[in-house]
């Protein structure tokens, strides 16, 4: 969580909402992080989570990430959980909760709807206290 909080400090610094992301190999070294750029790139999909998982995706030559932990410090939205579901990442743990648009437990629960073929394990609240202070600071200083 660590490095994803690293790499949402590197989204602030363009103007985007601070949200980090790590895709972890299934031995726990990272394969490809991300951060929120929007604001740098006009991409409405470019959150933290979609950017590290298309990362990951590429540097292990193909789409499915079965072993893999997303890392992020944010809960996803309905966008990334539907793309944490389509790569059949095997765990996603988050910090912050997102009580307006959380979709791994808060809001909705994408990525545990039983009616979907994957379904990755979820570890929500790590060092959720760190992850909210950096939104909050962001959101207070606009």
């Amino acid at each position: 969580m660590r490095l994803a909080l690293a790499e949402s400090e590197r989204a602030a610094l363009s103007g985007d909402v601070p949200v980090g992301a790590v895709v972890l190999d299934g031995a726990g070294v990272p394969l490809a992080t991300g951060h929120n750029e929007r604001e740098l790139t006009g991409d409405p999909t470019a959150h933290a989570e979609v950017l590290a998982i298309r990362r990951a995706a590429e540097r292990l030559g193909g789409w499915r990430l079965a072993e893999c932990t997303l890392v992020v410090t944010l809960e996803p939205c309905t966008m990334c959980a539907g793309a944490i579901t389509q790569s059949r990442v095997a765990r996603v743990v988050y910090g912050a909760r997102d009580e307006k648009a959380g979709a791994a437990g808060s809001l909705w629960d994408v990525v545990r709807d039983r009616r979907l073929n994957h379904r990755p394990e979820v570890i929500a609240g790590v060092l959720e206290k760190e992850c909210a202070a950096v939104l909050t600071e962001f959101f207070r200083e606009r």
